[in-house]
């Protein structure tokens, strides 16, 4: 009796905190002009209003994990004939983008771009001393060795909110292709070069998706890179004006949609916070399945939309499925107390399904970090960025994702990811989507899971993730979400 009424407290309180929060966020996106970003009107629209719009005439390639995405971005950077831009969150000049023999380091393989072309590096300027990775004087040292001898110029920006920062990962060359994605390029924290077999190598693996885009919307991308670079460096950038966009290269409509707090640049006063609308337009239109890979599962926001969809599934083969780190590097209580309302909300129905990856080689595994940022509704609706499912990512970070509603690439998209996490070929997961995840998914899963319950050898990668920490259970997790987000 003591131990349920502790429970309940805890949950009550853990929902009490997310509650005052969310209020806090409405209030505020309100106050700035954008409340139809946190509670869009129900139109039946998928793309999120405003500026700028969806543009046609695209093309948009998904990259998944860094063995297929850095070489396209060093051949890119190699082929560069006007310019090439990068903003991250983390830039390692050592960081070895190109794996031939020998390896090719970021820093050589822009100083060689920098003596034909400008190369211009935006970087966030840090974290306080002592507070997480990478600090100031590290970012610094980064952008010295950077430009040391080399035509390479980096900036580093200080303008984010406390405890946050610049979040997105964005290559451009010459205005004509747009790399954007959750790839950083960087060597902190782990080495981002992995296969989709995520062989087990002795140290931790990396799942991170990226997008190559070409055609009218690449313009959207430079435009956002050349606002800030404008601002923070003092020196304008030549992006291509309105009326003069990329010429077509492909059928796709494609949306960029970003996060930009307030008050942190004049070209965007007021902010911008068309991710979390995308996001809610979609999960708000699922009707039979709703896959997400992210690195965190925090936001209220997202999870109350879920849990809805679960209490009152919109069809028979609804489905909820999503691919999340074992261990995060932060917050992991705020995850798991979120995977927990969603086991509730299911009630046993067996339609979510929360699950992690790991690295395997004969009887050796390794944890594989999950880092992709991918959304995919319906297999009509998809999203890839850097934005996290948090407040992070929602309101107090920069980030930039693309959307797109063309149903061959969100469901190519996600057969792809699926066959990689299912070690199976692509046609034996391209059935209907709830009988794979009942009869390939589930099973899998739920049997590792056990398995490592037991202490015994996993025989497959995927592994059932479930819901709240013995440590923690339901309050610190919103907790610690206030103390950074509130």
């Amino acid at each position: 009796m003591a131990r349920s009424s502790l429970t309940h407290a805890d949950r009550l309180a853990g929902t009490l905190i997310e509650g005052a929060m969310g209020a806090h966020h409405r209030r505020r996106l309100r106050n700035l002009g954008h409340a139809a970003s946190y509670d869009p009107p129900a139109d039946g629209r998928l793309w999120a209003a405003g500026d700028p719009p969806p543009h046609a005439g695209n093309a948009l390639d998904v990259l998944i994990d860094g063995a297929q995405a850095l070489p396209e971005i060093a051949a890119a950077i190699r082929g560069a004939r006007r310019h090439v831009h990068i903003a991250g969150w983390s830039i390692t000049p050592h960081f070895a983008v190109a794996r031939d023999e020998p390896p090719m380091p970021l820093r050589e393989l822009l100083a060689e771009a920098a003596e034909r072309v400008p190369v211009r590096v935006l970087m966030w300027a840090g974290a306080p001393p002592h507070t997480f990775a990478p600090d100031r004087r590290a970012v610094r040292r980064a952008r010295d060795e950077l430009m040391y001898g080399t035509k390479i110029r980096a900036v580093c920006d200080s303008r984010s909110r406390a405890m946050h920062c610049h979040h997105e990962k964005l290559v451009i060359v010459d205005d004509e292709v747009a790399f954007v994605g959750g790839i950083d390029l960087t060597s902190l924290g782990g080495d981002r070069y992995d296969t989709n077999g995520h062989p087990a190598r002795g140290r931790l693996g990396w799942h991170d998706v990226a997008t190559r885009l070409r055609g009218p919307a690449v313009a959207d991308v430079a435009a956002h890179f050349g606002a800030r670079w404008s601002e923070v460096a003092h020196e304008p950038v030549a992006t291509p004006p309105a009326g003069h966009a990329p010429a077509p290269a492909g059928e796709l409509e494609v949306q960029v949609v970003r996060t930009v707090p307030e008050r942190q640049y004049d070209f965007v006063r007021n902010g911008d916070f068309r991710i979390l609308e995308a996001y809610v337009r979609a999960l708000r239109s699922a009707q039979h399945l709703i896959y997400l890979e992210n690195q965190f599962l925090w936001s209220p926001e997202v999870v109350d939309l879920l849990t809805d969809k679960l209490r009152r599934p919109p069809s028979d083969d609804f489905r909820v499925v999503v691919m999340l780190p074992a261990r995060p590097n932060n917050g992991a209580d705020d995850t798991r107390g979120q995977l927990s309302l969603l086991t509730d909300a299911d009630a046993g129905q067996q339609r979510f399904l929360a699950t992690t990856i790991r690295a395997r080689t004969g009887d050796t595994t390794d944890p594989v970090y999950v880092h992709a940022k991918v959304g995919i509704v319906d297999d009509r609706w998809l999203t890839l960025g850097s934005a996290n499912l948090n407040a992070h990512s929602f309101f107090n970070d920069s980030e930039v994702n693309v959307v797109t509603c063309d149903p061959g690439l969100a469901r190519d998209t996600r057969l792809r990811l699926w066959a990689a996490h299912l070690e199976r070929d692509i046609d034996e997961v391209a059935g209907d989507s709830s009988l794979v995840v009942d009869g390939l998914w589930r099973p899998t899963a739920t049997e590792q899971r056990e398995r490592r319950h037991r202490g015994e050898r996993l025989t497959h990668g995927l592994v059932e993730l479930q819901g709240v920490s013995r440590r923690s259970e339901r309050l610190l997790g919103p907790l610690q979400a206030l103390l950074v987000d509130g």
